[in-house]
């Protein structure tokens, strides 16, 4: 290619690639990464000077909920994908549950795919369902594109989104295996979930101890290597979990799990310090879970980290009984940042925010990496600046977060989707243009 035909040169960027970081330039023509090479000059359209700024693969944050169709009052596209574009994200995978009505089958599916399409600023996935009542409904959203099916092993909190049973669980994981789709789990044991010992902070946390978790997951992982379904356990609390999974996988189970910033960064402590913005399910451990978490991830033991961004209305977040207060932690404008404060080297937040996650799930091979072919999906991050949280920048619907008055280090710069800058020093730029991308089998 001529040196003279590219759409956007980025220069001296310290590029986050698959061999490194490497201090190099990159051209981008019609959406891709055409070229990656120091010396790149002359001819572009655009010129980005990114010294001493690293150019991460976007990221691809692939658990959020942003309850559209039904329930956009909640955070709805159109924020949602701000916030990630803000927050270096270049596509989402959007959870089935919260959406009214839920992703269960072709036509629940066909609404999501319309809203998303006409209000993402970044690419797109889609998960489907698992509930005892869809199972007959699998293949129509295969076939539809979903990334693969989620399953609530506890009651879900939504009333028309059922948990499934073992015996749910172990039917739609057969199916799933067939249809060559992944297996999301929330994996909690009902039966090890303890209610009606009070209604405060201290005893919600009580009530979903890691024994829950760690039930759940043991019965997921004997199903996943019944059926042979390729299973990842999302929100993982706890480095057990995480090593039991892992020890599944040494022994040929098809199965990864999934951490989130929040089990990295806050603690039991924060919740009872800031209430309802940290509640989540499973609740926030001790401080030193969290150490042995993030040891597991350094590990290598963690296969991918989301965000499980899952917003509400001011109103869902406050009540006397703190079992009655929505959970959910609304976190996806900060996940590169909060990984790299908590210092997580850049080729390993690029690994787990990215690389592993169009890996894990079957994405084309142009998405999750720099490299040249690649679709130009990057985030030019400043590791180096220092930021607080503040209320007014966040651009979910609500604006609110355990992290207000957090200092972060690590600010999104610019945001691109193949090659179009959706995110400028502080701002949405364009109009929505986000794609759906379609999984290759994973299973």
């Amino acid at each position: 290619m001529s040196k003279s035909s590219f759409d956007l040169l980025i220069r001296n960027g310290e590029v986050v690639t698959p061999a490194g970081v490497v201090r190099t330039d990159i051209g981008v023509a019609e959406g891709k990464i055409a070229a990656l090479e120091s010396g790149l000059a002359g001819g572009a359209r655009e010129i980005v000077d990114a010294t001493g700024l690293h150019v991460f693969p976007g990221v691809i944050d692939a658990h959020v909920h942003f309850n559209e169709p039904g329930r956009a009052d909640w955070e709805g596209i159109e924020t949602g994908s701000a916030a990630v574009a803000a927050g270096g994200g270049t596509m989402f995978f959007d959870m089935p549950l919260n959406a009214h009505p839920p992703t269960l089958d072709a036509a629940s599916l066909r609404l999501k795919q319309t809203a998303a399409a006409a209000k993402s600023f970044v690419d797109f996935a889609l998960w489907g369902g698992l509930t005892p009542g869809n199972l007959d409904q699998m293949p129509e959203l295969a076939e539809g594109g979903v990334i693969g099916f989620k399953a609530f092993m506890c009651p879900s909190g939504i009333d028309d989104f059922d948990h499934a049973d073992e015996r749910t669980l172990r039917e739609g994981m057969k199916r799933a295996s067939a249809l060559r789709r992944i297996v999301a789990v929330h994996a909690e044991s009902e039966s090890r979930i303890v209610l009606g010992a009070g209604t405060g902070i201290r005893d919600f946390l009580n009530s979903r101890p890691i024994k829950a978790e760690l039930e759940a997951i043991r019965l997921a992982l004997e199903i996943a290597g019944e059926t042979g379904c390729a299973l990842h356990v999302v929100h993982v609390s706890s480095a057990a979990g995480a090593r039991l999974v892992a020890d599944a996988k040494a022994r040929g189970v098809n199965a990864t799990c999934e951490t989130c910033p929040h089990y990295l960064v806050l603690t039991d402590e924060d919740v009872e310090r800031l209430g309802a913005v940290a509640k989540c399910a499973p609740p926030l451990r001790s401080r030193a879970e969290s150490e042995n978490l993030w040891r597991a991830v350094l590990g290598g033991e963690i296969t991918t980290i989301g965000s499980d961004h899952s917003p509400a209305p001011p109103e869902m977040k406050t009540a006397a009984d703190f079992f009655k207060v929505w959970g959910g932690i609304s976190g996806a404008q900060h996940l590169l940042a909060l990984l790299a404060t908590r210092g997580l080297e850049p080729e390993m937040i690029a690994q787990l925010t990215s690389g592993n996650v169009a890996k894990r799930f079957g994405l084309p091979e142009n998405k999750g990496r720099i490299a040249t072919g690649c679709d130009a999906d990057l985030a030019i991050i400043d590791l180096g600046a220092e930021f607080e949280v503040k209320r007014d920048d966040l651009l979910y619907r609500h604006r609110q977060s355990p992290y207000v008055g957090r200092r972060l280090r690590g600010a999104t710069r610019r945001t691109l989707v193949r090659g179009q800058t959706v995110f400028k020093d502080g701002r949405i730029t364009g109009t929505p243009s986000g794609r759906l991308i379609h999984p290759a089998p994973s299973c």
